[in-house]
């Protein structure tokens, strides 16, 4: 900035945390500023001499401060190249002051639009229109001016600025977390917009033509999958408080790549059961799963599914852990990587961090559980120069949707069994096979390319307890041989979608070995 002119910064931020140590600083390097409405009254109210908007331009705020700072005279001075002499014709001209930085941030919308219950009409009020104006002007002029957006930049501005003006470098670094931030705020904006859609441009909106998703670093990771991996975890601007992202830990070491993944599938299991249920996670597949009375009891049932995998595995509750179950987990020879659940009686926590050999690293992370959403949200997997994007398989089936298709009909309790089983399967890679019994899972064969395959692993987990069980299978049978396999390891009850067009082949495989089927008319591969 030349020496002609004063230091100027225009300071407009709805977020103020910070604002008052900055501005003061900035003051005794002999800047003065220009300031909006409440931003004016809240640097007044620290002391600070602040000239008006509206004294400078010449120009009240109107439309109750709707329009404040789109005016040439704050414009020019963000755009102004001084050292242009066509410029500093206008500059001079127009009594224009150029800015040496703008500090600005911008409506709270996405934070609004995070409320329960926001009306349309309260979320675009929180549309900022001269906020992004100013930051994109003074991001594109940053060979002249510094544009601050965040409160982090604030001491390192300070810094800067104590040894002169800040370097091209430094304004540069600036100006593209700047565009960040715009283009992260445009987009949110875009998405709430097209989610309010009518109901007969939903199928439209549901997948635009473009997608963007806004992401902000949370952790740097040690490593991926495996060390040779660089990796970091970014999270969605404000994510739900039923979330990996969310949740809070308590205690342990720093969480891994291969822990968030086994988090967010053990989160996601749990949240499935409304009776108290305990999930053993083995690379994001349940290699244990039960529900019981008791969270003791289930996590009892959970573990014994197949305790060789349980081994330094991820466990899930879907209520706060207690004293009980704590006892259970801190029994020898079990070592657990972490554990995720609503909450942790005192007793419980105590245990858990004193009394194991693991006490230290065990991961405890505070989550509440998932509840089933209105609609389903949107799932992003990427592959090789794209992303594919399908609404999340997350709503319940609906029981009375359910058929049965073979002469006998299951008992209560093998109803029960397979409507517990049939929860858990949809969770399992598929090719997914699931045996249980009593609201226990036995056995899982996960991620096989062919059922059979997972047929013979599931039975293999189960052994003898496979006696009285039932399989659940995420898709139909192709061929009775899965049938006539279940009915060698004692299975009495099925439960699968239909849909072959072996179908009646399979129903008859059933009929001989005397075993109920269900029908629920609804896949769930989950690849």
């Amino acid at each position: 900035m030349s020496d002609s002119y004063p230091r100027r910064a225009l300071v407009s931020v709805s977020d103020k945390s910070g604002l008052d140590d900055f501005v003061k600083g900035l003051a005794e390097l002999g800047f003065e500023f220009i300031s909006t409405g409440g931003t004016r009254r809240y640097l007044e109210e620290q002391g600070v001499n602040v000239i008006d908007i509206s004294t400078y331009t010449g120009f009240p705020e109107i439309m109750d401060g709707r329009v404040k700072t789109l005016h040439p005279k704050v414009h020019g001075a963000i755009l102004g190249r001084p050292d242009l002499p066509s410029d500093a014709a206008s500059i001079k001209e127009f009594e224009i002051v150029p800015f040496e930085l703008v500090v600005c941030n911008l409506y709270p919308f996405e934070a609004t639009i995070a409320k329960p219950d926001v009306t349309l009409p309260e979320a675009i009020e929180q549309i900022d229109i001269g906020g992004p104006s100013m930051v994109r002007s003074a991001a594109k002029n940053h060979a002249y001016v510094g544009i601050v957006t965040n409160q982090s930049q604030y001491n390192r501005v300070l810094d800067a600025l104590k040894t002169g003006p800040l370097t091209p470098e430094f304004r540069l670094e600036l100006s593209a977390a700047a565009f960040e931030m715009t283009a992260r705020y445009d987009r949110a904006v875009a998405n709430f917009m097209a989610s309010v859609l009518p109901a007969e441009a939903d199928s439209q909106s549901r997948f635009p033509e473009s997608v963007s998703i806004n992401l902000v670093k949370r952790d740097q990771l040690r490593y991926g999958e495996n060390p040779h991996q660089g990796a970091a975890f970014y999270a969605e601007q404000n994510p739900p408080a039923a979330s990996v992202a969310q949740a809070e830990q308590l205690n342990g070491k720093e969480l891994s790549y291969n822990n968030y993944l086994d988090l967010d599938a053990a989160l996601q299991i749990a949240s499935d059961f409304d009776q108290p249920a305990a999930v053993v996670i083995k690379h994001t597949n349940p290699c244990g799963c039960a529900t019981a009375e008791t969270l003791a009891e289930a996590f009892e049932k959970a573990y014994a599914g197949d305790p060789v995998s349980a081994f330094g595995s991820i466990l899930s509750f879907n209520r706060p852990v207690d004293q009980a179950t704590a006892e259970k987990l801190c029994e020898p020879n079990r070592f657990i990587e972490a554990i995720i659940a609503p909450d942790y009686e005192p007793a419980a926590f105590e245990l858990l961090t004193t009394k194991p050999k693991w006490k230290k690293n065990v991961r405890l992370m505070k989550c509440p559980m998932m509840q089933e959403p209105a609609e389903p949200s949107l799932d992003y997997r990427r592959v090789s120069g794209g992303l594919l994007v399908q609404e999340k398989d997350e709503l319940r089936d609906d029981k009375s949707d359910w058929k049965v298709v073979t002469e006998r009909e299951p008992t209560p309790e093998e109803l029960n069994s397979l409507s517990f089983g049939w929860v858990v399967c949809r969770h399992v890679k598929s090719n997914a096979i699931v045996i249980a019994k009593d609201e226990m899972l036995l056995g899982a064969g996960a991620g096989q390319m062919s059922r059979l395959d997972s047929s013979y692993i599931a039975a293999y987990k189960a052994g003898d307890r496979s006696q009285g069980s039932i399989v659940a299978s995420d898709a139909f049978f192709p061929f009775r041989d899965g049938v006539d396999e279940a009915a060698k390891a004692g299975v009495t009850a099925i439960i699968q979608p239909g849909g072959s067009v072996r179908d009646e082949e399979v129903i008859a495989a059933c009929n001989e070995h005397n075993i109920a089927m269900i029908f629920t008319g609804r896949r769930h591969f989950k690849h």
